[in-house]
This record gives structure tokens, C-alpha cells and sequence, in this order.
């Protein structure tokens, strides 16, 4: 959290200020977070933007006329929270912790995590992974439908040791194990890290 904050210090309430480098891969990733809703739905559905930061994939569905979707954010730091809160009061924004308070979360038919686990920075590979494991089992269990969340990939030219590569065998073990078989894995958008769908 602590990182997120220094960003959004340093660089303000840009693609910048929430630590990606690129406002057009940014953008990407919020299309394909949204993807993850299946369609068509008979009604509106929910959808919470679990780490919305800045809440900055809400404006991309406002700029790309997304409809029939009621969003939610939620983060763990304060700072954003209060930041979204002001520029979209209509919208609901939780502060909370589910690792620490599970019920401070209620259900939702989609939850998106974008970014949650793209970076491990100090940690290694193995405490990244449970930590993994524990939130995305977390968050499942809050989804009527379905979950997103992107990792690095492991196909790539270099990794960088701050940066969390996720073997696809490693993710699939995992979600079969002790979530569904009912997943999927899209590396189809052309940046290094791949997005699954998890769904019920």
C-alpha cells in the first residue's frame, strides 16, 4: 500500500500515480478486466473493482459507454478511497481489508483485480504465491459469477525480480485444486502477463 501512495504522491491521479507505465497498456488491461462479464446479462450486473486505486477503470467504462453495470470500489488504503470518493460520490467505495475482515465485503456477481499481483517487490516467489493463493481464494468466495485478476507471464525475454512470473501449471494446480476447473487464461492482448477469468 505503501508503494501505491508514494506513487500516487510523486505522480498524482495518472496511470502514473498507480504505478503503470504505459496509459495505453493501462487501457488495455481495463478492456480485458471488463471482458470477463459474460454477456448477454438479463440485467444489470454488479461488478467491485477490488484495488480500484484512483478508480480509473470506472472512467474508461464512462468513456466507452459501458452499460448495465453497477460498480464498486474497494481498497486497502485510505488515501485512494477518499480520493475516489470525491470524484465520483455517486459511486459505493469500501475500505477494507478481507484477509483481515471478511465480512466487510459483501457478494457481487463480478469482482476485477487488476494489478493486485503484477508486482511481489520485496518478497519472494513463494510468500507472493501464498498471499496469492489466500486473496483469490478470499475473493472467490464473494463472486456469484466470476473473478479476474493478471500476473506476469513467464514467457517473456527477461524477468524482473520485483515483478511476480506466474507459471500457467502453478495458477491451474491451484484453481483446481481449491477453486473450480472452470477457468480461463488469456494471453491474446500483447503485453507480458497473461489475465484469468475464474468463474463459478
Amino acid at each position: 500500500m505503501e508503494h501505491y501512495e508514494a506513487c500516487l504522491d510523486r505522480h498524482g491521479d495518472t496511470h502514473l500515480g498507480v504505478d503503470w507505465p504505459k496509459l495505453q497498456d493501462a487501457q488495455t488491461r481495463y478492456r480485458v478486466m471488463l471482458e470477463v462479464i459474460r454477456k448477454p446479462a438479463p440485467s444489470a450486473v454488479s461488478l467491485l473493482d477490488f484495488g480500484c486505486g484512483a478508480s480509473h477503470l470506472y472512467e474508461y467504462m464512462v468513456a466507452n459507454g459501458f452499460a448495465g453495470i453497477e460498480y464498486t470500489g474497494l481498497d486497502l488504503s485510505p488515501k485512494f478511497v477518499e480520493l475516489s470518493r470525491k470524484k465520483f460520490p455517486q459511486n459505493c467505495y469500501i475500505c477494507a481489508d478481507i484477509l483481515e475482515d471478511p465480512g466487510s465485503v459483501p457478494s457481487f456477481d463480478y469482482i476485477v483485480m487488476n494489478g493486485l499481483f503484477t508486482e511481489k517487490r520485496g518478497l519472494t516467489f513463494d510468500e507472493m504465491f501464498a498471499y496469492f493463493e489466500r486473496l483469490v481464494s478470499a475473493v472467490f468466495a464473494k463472486a456469484r459469477v466470476g473473478i479476474a485478476f493478471n500476473v506476469m507471464s513467464k514467457h517473456v525475454d527477461w524477468e524482473r525480480d520485483d515483478l511476480f512470473h506466474l507459471p500457467f501449471d502453478t495458477l491451474a494446480r491451484f484453481l483446481t485444486a481449491s477453486l473450480t476447473r472452470n477457468f480461463v487464461i488469456r494471453s491474446d492482448y500483447g503485453l507480458y502477463e497473461y489475465t484469468t477469468y475464474v468463474y463459478r
